[in-house]
């Protein structure tokens, strides 16, 4: 009875978020307005209700004081012109090349990327999947060298297969790598395609059967696939932690993460006490 009490303790809670031990527990928090709403899984939206709602008491004040002034009366039309219709200007066409410090254009974060997986030894290295090939991790404009204008592209990749932070820098100008080097123990943040594979890992997990069950609690329906739901998260740094189970010991020199989840347009499932080890490929419960 205690265990019943416990896991439906809280499934309908507004306000602040709850620490949750054991099970993953659906927390029926309910976002300002459309939080999540026509959102493709894996991608946070901002907005909603909320504003909507001071929109309309701003109106009303609005409205309030106008009758006060003895404006607004039944009858009366507002003096002077109607506005003119609002326009839009369309954003500038971006170009092939960006100037000076301008950011890297879609074209030259596909070349540099390119460039960046062109040596030999890139096929021999493994994605967060397994696949062939390092794990794209991000691509910034790189510091540019004092007198000379070239723009240069820093490229962070991950090999699994050696647990390393690989960081290329590529001339886009020549088309050559100038500079490569790998570092282990360094975790920068995770990039979504490890997310969703760590989100794929859980819901293979027996671990994973709080999760469904949260899911199924809140929707009626069997969670199958990562696409049912929102998540984010980001890489689980152990020296932040007051306790760390003896199976994440080597996070840091693996690459770990923590999700936070939620159903599409509805209810939270908390999954923060699950984390995975993507280089294990290892799903263990804290907390």
């Amino acid at each position: 009875m205690y265990e019943i009490v416990r896991r439906h303790l809280g499934k309908v809670v507004a306000g602040a978020a709850m620490a949750v031990t054991g099970t993953a527990v659906a927390v029926a928090i309910t976002l300002p307005g459309q939080a999540g709403a026509d959102t493709p899984a894996g991608a946070a939206r901002a907005g909603g209700s909320a504003g909507t709602t001071g929109a309309a008491s701003a109106a009303a004040g609005g409205a309030g004081a106008a009758d006060a002034a003895g404006q607004g009366q039944p009858g009366e039309q507002a003096q002077g012109p109607a506005p003119q219709p609002a326009t839009v200007v369309p954003a500038a066409a971006e170009g092939k090349k960006g100037v000076g410090s301008d950011p890297l254009t879609d074209d030259e974060l596909a070349r540099a990327e390119s460039l960046a997986l062109t040596p030999p030894a890139a096929s021999a290295q493994q994605d967060v999947t397994g696949g062939r090939g390092p794990q794209r991790l991000g691509t910034r404009l790189a510091d540019p060298l004092p007198g000379d204008g070239t723009r240069r592209a820093e490229v962070r990749l991950y090999d699994y297969g050696r647990d390393e932070l690989i960081t290329r820098t590529v001339n886009l100008d020549t088309g050559k790598v100038e500079k490569s080097g790998s570092q282990r123990g360094v975790q920068p943040s995770a990039h979504p395609e490890e997310l969703r594979e760590a989100l794929e890992l859980i819901l293979a997990s027996p671990l994973g059967q709080g999760v469904k069950e949260d899911y199924k609690d809140a929707t009626g329906k069997e969670l199958t696939s990562t696409g049912q739901l929102w998540f984010n998260g980001d890489v689980y740094r152990t020296y932040r932690e007051a306790h760390v189970p003896a199976q994440l010991a080597r996070c840091g020199e693996h690459r770990c993460v923590r999700l936070v989840t939620k159903v599409l347009n509805g209810a939270w499932i908390d999954t923060r006490n699950l984390i995975v080890d993507l280089s294990a490929r290892t799903v263990t419960r804290v907390g």
